[in-house]
């Protein structure tokens, strides 16, 4: 393996990963050395997750936490920082949706459950974690936020606002943090078939409307944004921070 891409003897938490694009991104990091602690809300799906991951051979911890409660995510960054002695690599990867339909037509009470998740969760992780990264002067931080941050839509719009908000999050915590040499990224995955998105890619005349303008001609899967991950979690990106990458087969630059 490339010293580049080594992460042996690290520690990375990474919330939203008992399925879809966090499990890939937990397994690609701890295939590339790292203890992993894998989190979500469901404790059956935490320790499956874990023990899927331990069945590989790989380096995993569990622990349940809803990061919509900010108790539940200070227990998550405690735990694991208990368990393994440190935190190098923070993902944060959980997000919700319960909203289709237009941002105009949507309760107060579900858009601020939305921002809280999706934006709120991810500055509560970022705090926790930079004391201890700034001590050491070393530390990625990396957002799974959504392409959809990037455009409007009449479908997922509150969705796609705390996308929004999560990428000005990005840049405005890479300012902050990287005198500290703590980089903080953003990947913004195109439609991606995981079980978060199925309402999406089931709809076979959408999913064909997606397919027919991105430029590789096709919808995405887990595995396929793992790798940006790996990268940005690693001494490759040394040089890397308050950016977002488009991994979506085209989609964001074909018009």
């Amino acid at each position: 393996m490339s010293p580049l891409f080594d992460l042996t003897g690290k520690t990375a938490v990474v919330t939203g990963s008992t399925k879809g694009i966090g499990k890939a991104i937990a397994r690609a990091l701890a295939r590339h050395g790292a203890r992993v602690v894998v989190s979500s809300r469901d404790e059956g799906r935490v320790e499956a997750a874990r023990q899927e991951l331990a069945d590989e051979g790989l380096d995993v911890l569990g622990i349940a936490c809803n990061v919509g409660r900010k108790t539940e995510v200070r227990r998550l960054i405690d735990e694991s920082r208990r368990a393994s002695g440190r935190i190098d690599i923070l993902v944060g990867c959980a997000s919700i949706n319960p909203h289709y339909g237009p941002a105009t037509a949507i309760p107060d009470e579900t858009f601020a459950k939305i921002m809280a998740t999706n934006v709120q969760s991810h500055l509560w992780l970022a705090q926790m974690v930079a004391d201890e990264m700034r001590r050491r002067k070393d530390g990625a931080i990396i957002f799974v936020s959504s392409i959809g941050g990037l455009f409007g839509s009449d479908v997922i719009g509150a969705y796609c606002i705390s996308k929004a908000a999560e990428l000005q999050l990005v840049r405005n915590l890479a300012v902050e943090l990287g005198p500290d040499n703590i980089r903080v990224n953003a990947i913004a995955p195109g439609l991606v078939r995981t079980d978060f998105a199925r309402a999406l890619w089931e709809n076979e005349e959408g999913a064909a409307a997606r397919i027919a303008r991105t430029p590789l001609g096709r919808l995405g899967e887990p595995e396929d944004i793992a790798g940006i991950a790996v990268y940005l979690a690693s001494d490759a990106a040394r040089w890397t921070t308050g950016q977002t990458f488009a991994v979506d087969g085209g989609t964001s630059i074909a018009g």
